[in-house]
């Protein structure tokens, strides 16, 4: 396990902790959880409130993008599936910022998970059906390709070290600890198995229903997001339904376990943000065997969370 790795799910935020600060007085004794405390009540809140109010997906960027391998000259080099910087919002509410691109070399990542039976399993015929209607447009489809979500995870990177006392059965005088942590990100590309035409495993609409509440059942939720939806709708109806998807639109995991999305297969962090799915043509005899060196990226069955000017602007303000 990678160190940024064990810093992100040690992130108190993936508990989900209820609004609890710190309260000092003069000559209380304090150590380094108070101010752990601390930290932990303004991110938890800030990322409470962001996750209502946006709720995750993209904010700005992260366009992927296939980069075929280049042999010569001063753009050599091998073929990479290319995420440019951006921002985006987990599903704890947490900022994720890639200041720079970033890359997955496609074929490293292929011979890893060709060696698992990866490929076989994620391999499907007439894989247009899971991508959205933007990405088919104006392009030659596939007939068998082997379907990769690209997602963008939330870490927490060690940085610096400073003089401190040891920690643990230690008596050394000389002991060392982390200064700071960085908010830092990971990429995965995943196999997607077991996609079906009515289990596409893509995310939900923002404001989509997802659990049932005591108050209201699954058929009514649903009528209530087919009026919101209507544009021809009453406009006492659609007003009620908004009115009612803000009544019933707050959960909370009685276990403080994030309940993982549609997006989500189990390997996957449940916090982390779906940015693409991937095609891969792959021979019709031999799904493990790749046809070309064509890939198709669909950037557009994400959530997109738009800032207010660029919303302002398409509504005509």
């Amino acid at each position: 396990m990678s160190t940024a790795t064990t810093f992100s799910t040690l992130d108190p935020l993936t508990r989900q902790p209820l609004g609890e600060r710190p309260v000092y007085a003069t000559g209380m004794l304090l150590d380094a959880q108070d101010f752990l405390d601390e930290q932990t009540y303004h991110r938890s809140r800030l990322a409470r409130a962001l996750g209502a109010v946006a709720g995750s997906g993209t904010l700005a960027g992260l366009l992927v993008q296939h980069r075929p391998a280049v042999d010569t000259g001063p753009g050599a080099g091998p073929e990479e599936i290319q995420v440019n910087a951006g921002l985006a919002v987990d599903r704890l509410g947490r900022l994720i910022e890639l200041p720079r691109p970033a890359c997955l070399r496609l074929q490293r990542w292929w011979d890893a998970e060709a060696a698992s039976d990866g490929p076989l399993q994620a391999d499907y015929t007439t894989p247009g059906r899971f991508i959205s209607a933007r990405a088919q447009a104006g392009v030659t489809l596939p007939a068998r390709a082997v379907v990769a979500d690209v997602f963008l995870r939330f870490v927490a990177c060690p940085r610096g070290l400073t003089p401190a006392f040891a920690s643990g059965p230690f008596d050394a005088l000389n002991a060392v600890s982390v200064s700071r942590l960085r908010d830092a990100y990971e990429l995965h590309l995943v196999p997607r198995q077991n996609l079906t035409d009515t289990g596409l495993g893509l995310p939900l609409r923002p404001g989509a229903f997802t659990l049932p509440v005591d108050q209201e059942t699954a058929e009514e939720a649903l009528a209530r997001e087919a009026t919101m939806d209507d544009a021809a709708a009453d406009p006492a109806a659609r007003r009620a339904a908004l009115q009612d998807a803000v009544l019933h639109g707050y959960s909370r995991a009685a276990d403080d376990e994030l309940p993982r999305g549609p997006e989500h297969p189990p390997q996957v962090d449940a916090s982390a943000v779906f940015i693409a799915r991937v095609l891969i043509p792959v021979e019709p005899t031999n799904p493990t065997v790749r046809q070309g060196n064509a890939v198709l990226v669909d950037n557009y069955s994400r959530r997109f969370l738009p800032a207010t000017g660029v919303l302002a602007r398409w509504t005509g303000f």
